[in-house]
């Protein structure tokens, strides 16, 4: 079930390479990110922010200390939910805030955590109470050329974690930040895009020749392990899609088909609840429907002996 060992205290600002640094926040569970740094002679990238004022604050003060104070150019949404944006609120008004088109659309219509508030037991302090969405929104690729790196936005071009999941690619220095599209050593979570969108973006990560990845949570991945995670994932999301057909073909719903299933090798994995509202994804696309988000997250409470906890 759940990990109690959340500590986004002691998180770090790590540089990957020169001037390129990752801010990854332990243990990787619910609203604990992983957000970024690229900065340069003509200033700073940041790729997320964080969910909550104290978080992004430290996340902020330590990039502004690693990097002498240069001013933040930019900052670069992954995708809409509010633990990689909610601290956009805190940037200064100067910077630029960019986001797929998807991921703009969606956080001017609503932050999932004010429709989900009784979810969270505790509830974080976000300290947060007005939204920034993205000021510049892409729709395909997008090039920024801040001086010593040129920084690629990509999309995979299908709905995967979200439907508007961004990349920032490095490639001078190999450095990938992936957002959600990875969750390395915590369980994936799709609810918001798609199962098989988000296996098939796996191929797409494949080509990508990195020397650090940077997922949306949990440790940094070497290049050397990367090929691993990413059989990780895709061996996780084939499970939930066979799951999903047996509960189906059985006639269980996706809380009795969680109940049910035997996560092995994946029983590891912090957060095992998210099963439940995977499988509510998977259930919601072969009926061509959206999941109700309702619905989900209270079986996932359900699931989970009635509460679902996250860093406060």
């Amino acid at each position: 079930m759940k990990t109690e060992h959340t500590d986004p205290d002691r998180a770090t600002l790590t540089e990957l390479a020169g001037g390129i640094h990752a801010w990854v926040q332990p243990d990787g569970s619910w609203f604990i990110n992983n957000a970024g740094a690229i900065a340069d002679e003509r200033g700073i990238v940041l790729v997320d922010t964080c969910a909550t004022a104290a978080r992004t604050r430290r996340f902020l003060d330590a990039v502004d200390e690693a990097n002498a104070s240069a001013p933040i150019r930019y900052a670069v949404n992954t995708h809409l939910h509010g633990d990689h944006t909610n601290g956009n609120a805190l940037l200064p008004e100067s910077a630029v805030v960019i986001g797929h088109t998807a991921t703009r659309e969606a956080m001017l219509r609503e932050a999932l955590h004010d429709r989900l508030h009784e979810v969270w037991d505790p509830a974080p302090d976000w300290g947060i109470s007005s939204y920034r969405a993205p000021d510049l929104a892409l729709h395909g690729d997008l090039t920024l050329h801040t001086g010593r790196h040129r920084v690629e936005l990509q999309h995979p071009g299908h709905p995967a974690h979200s439907p508007g999941d961004v990349i920032a690619w490095v490639a001078d220095e190999g450095v990938l930040f992936a957002g959600d599209l990875l969750f390395h050593g915590v369980t994936p979570l799709v609810i918001s895009g798609s199962v098989e969108g988000a296996l098939r973006s796996l191929d797409w990560l494949a080509g990508f020749p990195v020397t650090s990845v940077v997922p949306g949570h949990g440790p940094v991945i070497s290049g050397s392990a990367f090929a691993r995670v990413l059989e990780d994932h895709a061996r996780y999301y084939r499970f939930v899609l066979d799951t999903a057909r047996r509960a189906r073909a059985d006639g269980l719903d996706p809380l009795q088909a969680a109940r049910d299933a035997e996560l092995g090798e994946f029983e590891h994995w912090p957060d095992q609840e998210r099963l439940v509202l995977n499988l509510h994804r998977a259930f919601a696309d072969a009926d061509d429907t959206d999941p109700d988000p309702d619905q989900a997250f209270g079986d996932a409470m359900e699931f989970n002996g009635g509460r679902l906890s996250c860093g406060a």
